[in-house]
């Protein structure tokens, strides 16, 4: 039986969301002398950044520090921004080793493709997403979705180090999953039936030896207090293509009406981060949009965030 999501923090909309300024956070003080016994301590015997742990001590002080942040994440608004730290500026490396650190206070790095990507540069790289490229590496607009909606698990946390932005666009959107689905539930019951039932997804970039191209997952799972979506629509229709078995008529009328409800103004909350930013999303529930941008002509204006995938240790998916 159909039922309605939760009300509460997690289901807002863009009337009822947090002030602007709760969404940003100040890094905690108690993360600091962490990150320069890492720094110093990596400096001394240098490793690849991917490789640095936090000592058992460190992560607790960590992942102490960044409570209200987690929070935030699993029972808030589903998202957070670290700012980028005051005082004098720090340098790309360092900025990495502390966005790494603070990722490691959240959850656990993992692979972000075949090749075992840990740390994945999104920037414009010229390719073509019809092509077989992911919106990560064009400018084209993203649309509303899940970060790894092909995986077979289920990634907790979207991290995104913003260290250079575009020249103009590129401005950050995110929905709530419970307000997307209660919206749906009052004027559309009958498309979340649809959307419940398993769709063909392309897994592109993510497929291993002996594995076939796409895989089976419904939009939403879950059930009204624990939703799971799982959703990037040109995945959806590439994988039907893939497999010879185009979208039904019900299926594109369902896409279409859960796009419609996405793109609404009134349901989304919006902004623009600047460098040194760290920006941190549920992935299990919240959706999230990138618009198309330009860039600079200069490559070492042109812009560069640092996606970071997470899984939580306090949840079981």
């Amino acid at each position: 039986m159909l039922a309605p999501a939760v009300t509460g923090p997690r289901s807002w909309t863009a009337s009822t969301v947090d002030d602007p300024r709760c969404w940003r956070y100040s890094l905690p003080d108690a993360c600091w002398a962490p990150f320069e016994t890492v720094r110093e301590s990596n400096r001394k015997a240098p490793r690849p950044l991917t490789q640095i742990r936090l000592s058992n001590a460190l992560s607790s002080e960590f992942t102490r520090a960044l409570e209200p942040m987690r929070t935030a994440l699993e029972s808030g608004r589903g998202f957070a921004i670290v700012q980028a730290p005051a005082g004098p500026t720090l340098g790309g490396e360092d900025l990495r080793l502390l966005y790494w650190l603070v990722g490691q206070g959240l959850g656990r790095p993992v692979e972000q493709n075949v090749q075992g990507t840990l740390l994945y540069d999104v920037r414009d790289m010229g390719q073509d997403l019809t092509k077989g490229a992911r919106v990560s590496v064009t400018n084209y607009e993203s649309s509303f979705h899940t970060d790894n909606s092909f995986g077979t698990k289920v990634v907790d946390y979207v991290g995104l180090l913003c260290l250079q932005t575009a020249k103009s666009g590129g401005r950050s959107q995110v929905a709530s999953g419970f307000a997307v689905y209660n919206e749906l539930y009052a004027r559309h019951p009958e498309v979340l039936e649809t959307l419940k039932r398993p769709f063909h997804v392309d897994r592109r970039g993510g497929v291993r030896e002996g594995e076939a191209a796409t895989i089976q997952f419904p939009v939403i799972s879950g059930n009204e207090s624990e939703l799971l979506f799982r959703y990037l629509r040109y995945w959806i229709e590439a994988g039907h293509e893939k497999v010879g078995q185009p979208l039904t008529s019900t299926q594109v009328t369902a896409l279409d009406l859960l796009d419609e409800v996405l793109n609404r103004p009134d349901l989304r909350a919006e902004f623009d981060l600047t460098p040194g930013d760290m920006y941190f999303i549920n992935n299990r529930w919240i959706l999230h949009n990138r618009t198309a941008f330009e860039d600079y002509p200069e490559p070492e204006r042109r812009r560069h965030l640092v996606r970071l995938w997470l899984q939580a240790s306090l949840v079981g998916t």
